[in-house]
């Protein structure tokens, strides 16, 4: 499937800032196999006096800009084609739990796939006592870690609202878990949490979706802006497997990556430091548009 994405967040601030220094991640990667950037682009305003573009420790594209003078807005446009491979129903050749402990500890290496990365707390996924509790009952009796991983999203669906107006961004784990409400944040991160208290690796993915759904799908929550899911180590044959808690879905064609990192604080889009005495308010607008199959 072949997209042309439109992304645009703006920051307006109550009086003029400067000494800015931004990280962003909003350009879609590359993931072989699964997904192409075919032409992309990020336009920043103001002109930054400095702009740095690579890629971070998980190969996601990161770019990095310095303001030197003051300046009242900061607009940030993102335009990318990107084609997304089709996905097949897959077999389930993971392995059950107990099992995949062994594979965890026979993956020797520290690539930035590898499970070990995944496994532990990470800064914005501490453990949590109740939250593992919920994923252990959400997946007693499952063979495998792919129904263990799909048990766990469905009862998140199941358990939790959606509300946008119930938590922030730097709502905790355990605090979006106790309101039973949030947004696709919240519920990955509480996912991640659960999956790792039962011995699974699991991260962090943010991206798109598709705006609007193929004839007789529904729209999907979080379409509207940046979107976030989880994936998780299926072990050495079925790899990573990615799964959409929010809309209770495996990700598929409707999503389109940017970033995988261990939480939110791996992926968000901008983050950074500047001077200033005043407040600031942000917006942020989506387009996921489908071009038609490739040629």
């Amino acid at each position: 499937m072949l997209y042309d994405i439109k992304l645009v967040i703006r920051y307006a601030y109550e009086a003029p800032v400067a000494g800015g220094r931004h990280l962003m991640r909003v350009m879609p990667r590359a993931i072989c196999g699964g997904q192409r950037l075919i032409a992309g682009s990020l336009a920043i305003g103001p002109r930054p006096s400095d702009r740095t573009d690579r890629t971070d420790f998980f190969g996601n594209a990161l770019t990095m800009v310095a303001f030197r003078d003051g300046h009242l807005d900061l607009a940030v446009e993102m335009l990318a084609r990107v084609e997304v491979a089709a996905v097949e129903e897959e077999l389930d050749v993971s392995p059950s739990l107990p099992h995949l402990r062994d594979e965890i500890a026979a993956a020797l290496v520290l690539t930035a796939a590898a499970p070990h990365h995944f496994l532990g707390p990470s800064p914005r996924i501490p453990s949590d006592a109740m939250i593992a509790d919920h994923a252990r009952a959400a997946v007693a009796g499952a063979e495998t870690v792919r129904i263990a991983v799909e048990r766990l999203g469905q009862a998140i669906h199941r358990d939790f609202t959606y509300d946008g107006k119930a938590t922030k961004v730097d709502t905790t784990p355990r605090q979006a878990f106790d309101l039973k409400r949030g947004v696709c944040q919240d519920f990955s991160h509480i996912m991640i949490c659960g999956l790792r208290a039962l011995g699974i690796p699991a991260g962090y993915v943010s991206g798109f979706l598709r705006t609007e759904p193929p004839k007789g799908r529904p729209r999907l929550e979080g379409a509207d802006a940046m979107h976030a899911w989880v994936r998780a180590w299926g072990g050495q044959e079925a790899g990573w497997i990615a799964y959409d808690p929010t809309n209770r879905i495996w990700a598929g064609t409707d999503h389109i990556v940017v970033a995988h990192g261990r939480d939110y604080g791996d992926c968000a889009p901008v983050i950074g430091v500047l001077r200033t005495f005043g407040g600031h308010e942000t917006s942020q607008s989506v387009d996921v548009i489908p071009v038609g199959d490739p040629a």
